[in-house]
């Protein structure tokens, strides 16, 4: 699949590139797994005819990992370290040194990984940076997909590495309009249908995207088909990311996200189940890893209990509720029984996704200042989406159904009518949602 949007974000490096001509700067990049980070750096690199230098950290003792670094530093930039270094601060200070005299782009890739070579090595880099910054024309960036370790080596202000980067980048999933034309591109009759799966099922990671495309699986029945299929990366993909995320305590966690994806969304159910307080696990997986989220009716108090958790990624969702649910027939590779189980909750499954697609659709393309949705203290009275625009004081009350005959405004006008307190102020224009809307 080639190259699809990052504009702003394209916009951005350029810039940071071109400012380091002068003087070194440091940009953080951070985005889950897949979402497409050394792709972008990449794509930066060859629309700049940057020289790059891309290190990736992996996990390996430290003499062992700086002689993989000194090899790529020769073929990439003909820099030539004599001997063998001992340690990555001797290396880092040859490219620094190298770096007044060069301008280059020096990329580490799961940058986070450092702590697990040597937890000194932050250390390492705040001394020789501050020291070398200001005449080495370096444009570093540190790239990670790990995110509380990420945060906690840039914004914990008892770390090293603490005030020292230049520019922060967040990367998201695409736009849904980004997915459109990707599906358009490979697929110029596709249907909502075929749409809703492809969201469902990559929420706009672009490495799932590029998988289905590449694998010419741009209908609903070809998506499937392929994500359930033997030696599919779908199957064991929510494993991986699961375990380089929690290490030694993922299975707590994986139990956790498990029944959040079944529909288990407040403390007390998780609780019950997993037979002790979640609080700190569940504070953890909003806080530090951003899988899920707590969320509150639209018009509540910050600390209202009256909450449920959500897990916010598409592809983890629908790969807790269906392929972990169902691992015995992966494991047995009955991959048609698998498939005919996806086939069988689909309908049911889709339609909270299909809730989520249009908040978001709605937030990304109208102007909106705040969205979400309803339900009040005895989990009744639901409403699928209210969009806010607090300067034109306008409000949009929507009902989403798959299909649009079943769509009833009467009953959505009885809901509303509960909220007459919080939307006197507003106008309100009440509509229905359907697959036709999409």
């Amino acid at each position: 699949m080639r190259f699809y949007d990052r504009n702003k974000e394209l916009d951005i490096l350029q810039t940071n590139w071109k400012q380091t001509a002068k003087h070194g700067r440091l940009t953080v990049l951070i985005g889950r797994r897949r979402i497409g980070k050394t792709t972008l750096l990449t794509k930066s690199a060859e629309n700049d005819g940057q020289h790059l230098l891309y290190l990736y950290v992996s996990k390996d003792n430290e003499r062992v990992l700086i002689g993989k670094f000194q090899k790529t530093a020769m073929l990439s930039l003909g820099l030539q370290i004599f001997g063998r270094m001992e340690t990555f601060a001797q290396f880092f200070e040859e490219l620094l040194r190298y770096g007044t005299q060069h301008h280059f782009t020096l990329v580490f890739d799961e940058f986070q990984n450092f702590l697990k070579v040597n937890p000194a090595i932050p250390s390492h880099i705040q001394d020789l940076w501050d020291r070398y910054h200001e005449k080495s024309k370096i444009n570093m960036v540190a790239c990670g997909s790990i995110y509380h370790m990420m945060h906690n080596i840039f914004d914990n202000e008892d770390e090293p590495l603490y005030g020292r980067q230049d520019c922060r980048l967040n990367m998201q999933p695409f736009h849904i309009s980004v997915l459109k034309q990707i599906l358009h591109d490979h697929n110029p009759q596709y249907t909502s249908e075929d749409l809703l799966c492809l969201y469902a099922l990559t929420g706009g990671v672009a490495k799932y995207v590029a998988w289905l495309m590449d694998a010419k699986a741009t209908t609903k029945s070809k998506m499937l088909k392929w994500v359930t299929q033997t030696g599919s990366p779908y199957l064991s993909e929510g494993t991986e990311l699961i375990m380089s995320e929690f290490g030694k305590d993922y299975t707590n966690y994986l139990s956790i996200l498990q029944l959040i994806a079944s529909g288990m969304t407040t403390q007390s159910e998780i609780d019950g189940v997993i037979g002790k307080n979640t609080g700190a696990y569940l504070d953890n997986l909003e806080k530090d890893y951003s899988y899920i989220s707590r969320k509150l009716p639209m018009f509540s108090r910050p600390n209202s209990r009256n909450s449920r958790w959500q897990l916010d990624d598409c592809f983890l969702r629908f790969w807790f509720r269906f392929i972990m649910q169902n691992q015995a027939l992966v494991e047995m590779e009955r991959n048609d029984l698998l498939l005919e189980m996806v086939e069988k909750g689909y309908e049911q499954y889709t339609g909270f996704v299909l809730e989520q697609y249009f908040r978001q659709k709605w937030m990304e393309e109208e102007r909106v200042t705040s969205i979400g949705n309803y339900w009040d203290r005895k989990g009744q009275n639901e409403i699928d989406m209210i969009a806010l625009n607090d300067i034109d004081k306008t409000a949009v009350i929507a009902e989403v159904k798959r299909q649009k005959k079943k769509f009833n405004p009467t009953e959505l006008g009885n809901k509303v009518a509960t909220l007459n307190k919080e939307l006197r102020n507003y106008t309100i224009t009440q509509i229905g949602l359907s697959m036709e809307d999409m």
